[in-house]
């Protein structure tokens, strides 16, 4: 029976896109539900699996643009587990499994070099042959010796030659200065439609928007201090880490109920403000910079925002996030600190107006009550489109975030002293 595996429909706004690459070989026996290529769209990177085993027939090459709902290749399952490889490959993971039920060690893929023993034949000549126990392990699977290994070796070149020569044991190896080789070759490959669509839109906010940066710097001091005291007992309770991503996105949601502007995006002449704080988390994955978006901020606790920033990263990397996660968003948050990145200027994600970024953390001596102590301390910076942001809501906004973050129980008040709530005096 011929299956036809079909191009998926990443978003409703997306009608084509592109296959990235293949994962398989045309004509391989796949298994059901494997994955089989990369499909690449605008927004990210999706995976095609086999929705049967069988043996697969191309339908589109690598680089096309294809429709979506177009054919991508076909699966005859007349042939699933047909291939001699895979038979084999199941039969040894079976066995392997059957191993680890018995209590027996596990091999370890370490490339621990052993000596092979003398045994009085023609390995007398090769007394000091050394092989890998990944090596030990396929001979002895295969029924082959040391001379079997060097009977299949059908010549000596003169790599093999340089190779002796120049080796720690060479004649002309030298123990200290290494001989370096110079390559002048290059690589060339094709952008992909993600890389190509980022760098249109990152274009287009430079020469369609005023965007301005505004600096200032957090002291880290109380949340590290939180994270120290209460990181156990959290990771006990909720089965993941703590980290300081939660802490900036509910900052900047509780920021946004001052600063109602920094929420707002402009839509032809009229500037439209959402009651709700989308916060899209900017995340580097191998096939570039991806925003999956934490919807409503503004009304979870600390603990589901790091959930659903964890398990979006994890979707954006293994490339299984939908374009409905990466759709949307009023404000974003880049962390160039992961990188070692001490300041930088980000570049706002349209339609929105502003973009948090933030950096890495330095110990710096500063002035606390009249004296100088040593702080964790954190550059952060706010770009905005002028256009639609005035200057006082920026810097209000970015001290308030400031503020927040240094002093992380004022989240439980919705940004405001408890005093002053107590007292309704704000």
């Amino acid at each position: 029976m011929i299956i036809e595996i079909k191009i998926p429909t990443p978003g409703e706004s997306i009608s084509e896109v592109e296959l990235g690459r293949w994962l398989v070989e045309d004509g391989e026996i796949v298994d059901k539900d494997q994955e089989i290529a990369e499909i690449e769209s605008d927004k990210a990177t999706l995976i095609l699996v086999a929705s049967e085993a069988g043996k697969i027939k191309f339908q589109v090459g690598e680089g096309d643009t294809v429709a979506v709902g177009a054919i991508a290749c076909s699966i005859d399952t007349n042939a699933a587990g047909t291939d001699p490889v895979k038979q084999k490959e199941r039969a040894m993971k079976a066995k392997a499994e059957e191993k680890n039920e018995k209590g027996q060690d596990e091999i370890k893929n370490k490339e621990e070099v052993v000596a092979v023993s003398e045994n009085g034949s023609a390995d007398a000549e090769h007394h000091k042959i050394k092989t890998t126990l990944v090596a030990e392990k396929m001979m002895e699977e295969n029924n082959l010796s040391v001379d079997d290994i060097l009977n299949g070796l059908r010549r000596i070149s003169k790599k093999e030659v340089n190779a002796v020569l120049n080796g720690p044991q060479g004649k002309n190896s030298e123990p200290e200065v290494k001989r370096k080789d110079f390559s002048r070759e290059e690589t060339r490959q094709k952008m992909t439609m993600l890389r190509r669509k980022l760098s249109q839109r990152l274009v287009a906010v430079k020469n369609e928007t005023a965007m301005l940066t505004t600096f200032n710097e957090v002291d880290m001091n109380r949340i590290m201090e939180i994270r120290n005291q209460y990181q156990g007992k959290f990771l006990e309770k909720h089965g993941f880490k703590l980290g300081f991503m939660s802490f900036f996105t509910k900052a900047v949601a509780t920021a946004m109920k001052f600063h109602q502007a920094i929420n707002s995006m402009m839509d032809g002449e009229e500037i439209l403000t959402p009651d709700y704080v989308d916060v899209g988390i900017a995340v580097q994955t191998p096939k570039g910079l991806m925003v999956p978006i934490v919807r409503n901020a503004e009304s979870k606790s600390l603990p589901a925002i790091e959930l659903e920033i964890k398990e979006l990263a994890e979707k954006a990397r293994t490339k299984k996030i939908s374009v409905e996660e990466l759709t949307g968003g009023t404000f974003t948050i880049t962390n160039g600190g992961t990188f070692g990145s001490m300041l930088s200027t980000p570049i706002i994600n349209p339609p929105q107006s502003a973009i948090l970024g933030m950096h890495n953390i330095i110990e710096r001596p500063v002035a606390i009550k009249g004296k100088v102590e040593i702080r964790p301390m954190m550059y952060v910076a706010l770009s905005y489109d002028h256009r639609l942001i005035d200057g006082k809501d920026s810097v209000g906004f970015l001290v308030k975030v400031k503020q927040l973050l240094e002093n992380p129980e004022l989240l439980l008040t919705d940004g405001k002293s408890p005093e002053t709530k107590l007292l309704e005096i704000e």
